[in-house]
């Protein structure tokens, strides 16, 4: 295939249906969830930062805690991240999990010295690395659908578009030294492997090899990956009373998965299975700012909060696909009716980069805490999420289609997702060094139409820690249950098709540990 029919033919399947936006509005969303952030301590109060001070995690939190330091500090949190699911698929229910171990915070606090004889009494300097989001998970699914196969899926979309043979066949280059065989698109590729037929000289409308075996379905995701972010924070104190700081985050997105999916066909004469398997590798760097306050009432009461930009992220991705089936005798049906030798059982599609960037939603922290005396506190926060806010926009297509996209992508959003408000609880028992604490955190849902599945996520904590003049040693383990759901394939009657739901309860166990200096 020439250069431009491979673009033209990225572009179309990039482009043509308005499923395509909708990947990318999932795509903001992905990379715009924060669930709970932070050192140990600050993670087993629910992952708090609105009005509380005197930990690395003001750094990328409030960076008006930073004013509360009076000595430098040294830290660093690792962590293992135990990622459990459990799917619910045509009645059929699995399970899968797996574990991962991470670098969840370091960080330096540098603490100016006192100034006695002014109102501005101390500032601090702090950087710190920070793990942001998480995007480890993994599950599988199976099920026996009589009603339909992703072939179906094909079938439909090829009709619909009534695209003729001669695209089919330009989708396509069957040649090894101009790179091939590799196909365009993926109806192209069953399109040479005799698993949609054309019924008409042009093409459409086309036919299932098999549209009647029952088949066993089956699927996995796992994905990889973070967003981290280094943050350099600067913090002051007025009068041991009002406290300010900001912060700048630059940070860096790292995302990988695969995903398969498999029909295994029930006593068909035709086909024993056909699969598609999908990768995504994800690469971006972002830039974001904080500016926040904490006030201190009295002794016993300080409120505080903090307003954090949009994240803009420029993001390059690689997408490929590829397509197998076994056929029954190693034999299909040829077009003159006959048996033949299948030319391909296995074909690649052709790899697709794409380069967009994307604004992340603006969010408002605001909190308080209350201390009782020398025994602990308690600290409260209610988070607001602008998801609805969230923007994507690229250069790498022609300006009609760049337009496109922005304009597209925007109103999927807006059909897509609302703003977000969040909650967290979480509270501190002191005993001379000895340290307890829980915590709680409620993330809303924030899709607009949950189809029957609330998203909402809630994280249950609780840590020890002991605290001395010279070191800190801090403990904890967070649960967070949530459900997502992902649907393999859509047909024009919804009764023809299923989502896989599953249920995700992912446990991270922190271990904080710095010195003072």
């Amino acid at each position: 295939m020439t250069k431009p029919h491979l673009w033209a033919s990225i572009t179309f399947a990039l482009l043509a249906s308005s499923s395509s936006y909708g990947q990318y509005a999932a795509d903001a969303l992905r990379y715009s969830e924060m669930n709970q952030t932070g050192s140990a301590r600050f993670q087993s109060l629910g992952g708090n930062h609105a009005s509380l001070g005197g930990d690395p995690s003001a750094i990328h939190g409030n960076p008006a805690g930073l004013g509360f330091y009076t000595r430098s500090e040294l830290s660093i949190s690792p962590a293992v991240t135990g990622i459990g699911t459990k799917t619910d698929y045509l009645g059929t229910r699995n399970s899968d999990n797996k574990a991962n171990f991470n670098l969840a915070q370091a960080s330096l606090v540098i603490a100016s010295q006192p100034g006695f004889q002014r109102k501005w009494k101390r500032s601090s300097l702090g950087i710190s690395f920070s793990r942001q989001q998480s995007f480890q998970d993994i599950y599988y699914y199976s099920g026996r659908n009589n009603r339909s196969a992703y072939l179906d899926n094909v079938v439909e979309n090829v009709n619909a578009a009534k695209t003729p043979v001669t695209q089919l066949e330009t989708d396509f280059e069957g040649s090894t030294s101009n790179g091939g065989p590799v196909a365009f698109s993926i109806p192209a590729a069953y399109y040479q492997m005799y698993l949609i037929n054309p019924t008409t000289a042009a093409g459409a409308p086309y036919n299932a090899l098999d549209k009647s075996s029952v088949v066993d379905q089956s699927g996995t995701y796992s994905a990889t990956g973070a967003n981290t972010q280094w943050t350099l924070a600067y913090a002051g104190n007025l009068n041991d009373k009002f406290y300010i700081g900001a912060n700048v985050g630059f940070n860096r997105i790292r995302y990988k998965y695969d995903r398969t999916f498999r029909d295994s066909y029930i006593d068909s004469p035709e086909l024993i299975s056909i699969e598609q398997g999908e990768a995504l590798t994800v690469s971006g760097s972002g830039i974001n700012l904080s500016v926040g306050v904490i006030y201190k009432v009295n002794p016993m009461f300080q409120l505080g909060g903090v307003i954090i930009s949009p994240t803009f992220t420029a993001i390059k991705e690689t997408f490929s696909q590829n397509v197998s089936a076994q056929f029954v005798d190693n034999l299909v049906t040829g077009p003159d009716g006959k048996l033949i030798t299948p030319p391909y059982t296995s074909l690649p599609l052709a790899p697709n980069d794409f380069e967009y960037s994307l604004t992340s939603p603006v969010r408002g922290n605001v909190g308080a805490t209350v201390f009782l005396q020398d025994k602990g506190f308690i600290t409260g926060s209610v988070e607001f999420v602008g998801y609805s806010g969230m923007r994507t926009k690229t250069s790498y297509l022609s300006s009609s289609d760049n337009t496109n996209f922005k304009n597209d992508t925007r109103a999927e959003i807006q059909d897509s997702y609302k703003n977000a408000v969040n909650f967290r609880l979480g509270s501190e028992f002191r005993a001379k060094a000895f340290r307890g604490r829980v915590g709680a955190a409620y993330l809303s849902d924030p899709y607009l139409n949950n189809d029957g599945i609330d998203r909402s996520k809630l994280s249950f904590s609780a840590g020890v820690g002991v605290r001395t003049s010279k070191f800190f040693a801090d403990l904890t383990g967070t649960l967070t249950t949530y459900k997502s759901a992902f649907t393999p394939y859509t047909l024009n009657n919804v009764q023809d098709y299923s989502s896989v739901e599953v249920s995700n309860k992912p446990v991270n166990v922190m271990l904080t540990v710095g010195i003072f200096f």
